[in-house]
């Protein structure tokens, strides 16, 4: 049974940094390739970052490109999202994704298996 769960989120000052972690079990790990998206309320969940199987290409939604970053370690079977410089418009409960390629690795459909989520919420 494939399952990912999420930790890390938490409360951060406006400016401030936050490190998710999904970790993944049931699955080959290097086979899959990692997403992160985000959900804020009344609002539709929208695309965050993404990384291929072995790490070679990512991808980022404009609003966080610079400030955000993701990487994967195979040997731990985890995926990570670093957020920096957060904003108050970054609050979200945040949710990885997995999906075997080819895909485009931005869309939301592409992805069957999911996390339950972790709540980042950013204060002033």
């Amino acid at each position: 049974q494939v399952q990912l769960v999420e930790s890390g989120g938490g409360l951060v000052q406006a400016g401030g940094s936050l490190r998710l972690s999904c970790a993944a079990s049931g699955l080959t790990f290097t086979s899959y390739n990692m997403g992160w998206f985000r959900q804020a309320p009344g609002k539709e969940r929208e695309f965050v970052a993404a990384i291929r199987r072995r790490g070679g290409s990512t991808a980022f939604t404009d609003s966080v490109n610079g400030r955000f970053a993701i990487s994967r370690d195979n040997a731990k079977n985890t995926v990570y999202l670093q957020l920096n410089s957060l904003k108050p418009e970054d609050a979200a409960v945040y949710y990885c994704a997995a999906a075997e390629g080819p895909i485009s690795i931005r869309r939301e459909y592409e992805y069957p298996y999911w996390g339950q989520g972790t709540q980042v919420t950013v204060s002033s």
